[in-house]
């Protein structure tokens, strides 16, 4: 059974994976800003976040990491998380990356999903589009 939620051929599906947290800021609102503009495109789209990723979406850490910009000041990654959500892209995440930072889905924020490396598989092989970070 896929994850997928749609089954229209004519909806595409793109699939990014972030595996970057606290420690590289400058990496963690990229997929999120790209995955809101699919969404926009009425494509369904997921960000699976494995390795350091959860750490984006842990509660709390999105007022605490500040993207850098040039000159000085940045934005919070909440700003880039909530412009996802308004937008429908699912945020999945890893178990044993949840296990690698002493997480439970309790310190994920609200409407973070846990899936396993077979439905991660599954998704990757039904995906339009895999693009990592």
């Amino acid at each position: 059974m896929s994850v997928w939620k749609t089954n229209d051929p004519e909806t595409k599906r793109i699939l990014y994976v972030q595996t970057h947290g606290e420690k590289d800021p400058e990496r963690t609102a990229t997929p999120f800003f790209l995955a809101t503009a699919g969404a926009a495109m009425d494509n369904e789209v997921c960000i699976y976040f494995t390795m350091n990723g959860p750490q984006c979406v842990a509660k709390g850490n999105g007022d605490t990491i500040i993207i850098p910009r040039k000159g000085g000041g940045g934005k919070e990654l909440k700003f880039f998380i909530e412009q996802a959500a308004e937008n429908g892209v699912r945020f999945l995440v890893c178990q044993p990356s949840l296990d690698l930072h002493g997480y439970t889905m309790d310190d994920m924020i609200e409407g973070v999903e846990m899936i396993g490396g077979a439905a991660f598989n599954d998704m990757a092989c039904d995906a339009d589009a895999v693009i990592g970070f």
